[in-house]
């Protein structure tokens, strides 16, 4: 059963996943856009729970806390045309508070509590149930969504993913120097490619592209095109009397 059918309907699953400042959420809010489509932001999720656990002051240390706070936290993702989806927190915009330097700092400890992924994963599968939708994340194609009908994996050159993080910073008003930037994308590329849960990995039947020198407007043009030529498929294949979910990849 291809992924439309396992995780609702008839609707189509895009899945982009990749190591932190490849670009995947920026890329995935164009494609949803080009689209039509929902945009899930998992690592959004992890980020508004991580904030939610320093506003409570629970241990970064405490997975029963984390656990906790996962599971008493509401958390949505409302999308806002032209722009990122906006984060809501028990009520509260956060979308620009969770990608504070403190909250990518303690990001880590909450996203390795193998329940709070659980908890986590649930809550996107449930958000794209039925829907068109392009979801992005560490593990988006090889956890959440491991049957998606686009599986597609961004990469860059450090140099480049640190470049792009720190104007990204820049533009929030956040003061940090590049060096900074860089040190922690590559302390976290060594921790994402260590973590016993949910570590970072390429699905062999990805798309792997390496935008280091691409333009965003040629990235998200090369994933549009790829998810335009399996939808004709899906529906040559309907046309002479088969089921859409059976295309598969």
């Amino acid at each position: 059963m291809g992924a439309a059918g396992r995780y609702g309907g008839e609707a189509m699953i895009i899945a982009i996943d990749g190591p932190s400042g490849s670009g995947k959420s920026t890329v995935a809010r164009l494609v949803a856009e080009r689209l039509g489509w929902l945009h899930l932001d998992s690592g959004a999720l992890y980020r508004a729970l991580t904030l939610a656990a320093l506003q409570r002051g629970a241990r970064m240390d405490d997975p029963e806390a984390l656990l906790s706070v996962a599971m008493t936290s509401r958390v949505e993702l409302r999308p806002a045309e032209g722009e990122e989806p906006r984060v809501v927190l028990d009520g509260a915009d956060v979308t620009g508070a969770i990608r504070t330097p403190q909250v990518t700092a303690h990001v880590g400890a909450l996203a390795d509590v193998p329940a709070v992924r659980a908890r986590v994963t649930a809550l996107v599968r449930q958000l794209a149930q039925g829907r068109d939708v392009v979801a992005d994340g560490r593990d988006a194609t090889t956890v959440i969504f491991p049957e998606a009908d686009l599986k597609v994996f961004l990469d860059a050159a450090p140099e480049e993913r640190a470049r792009r993080r720190f104007e990204e910073l820049v533009r929030r008003g956040t003061p940090v120097a590049y060096d900074e930037v860089l040190a922690a994308i590559l302390e976290r590329d060594r921790r994402d490619r260590e973590r016993a849960v949910g570590a970072l990995r390429r699905a062999p039947d990805a798309l792997v592209l390496d935008t280091t020198g691409l333009g965003l407007a040629e990235v998200v043009e090369r994933v549009v095109c790829a998810a335009d030529a399996i939808r004709a498929r899906r529906a040559a294949r309907a046309e002479h009397g088969g089921s859409a979910s059976e295309e598969g990849r």
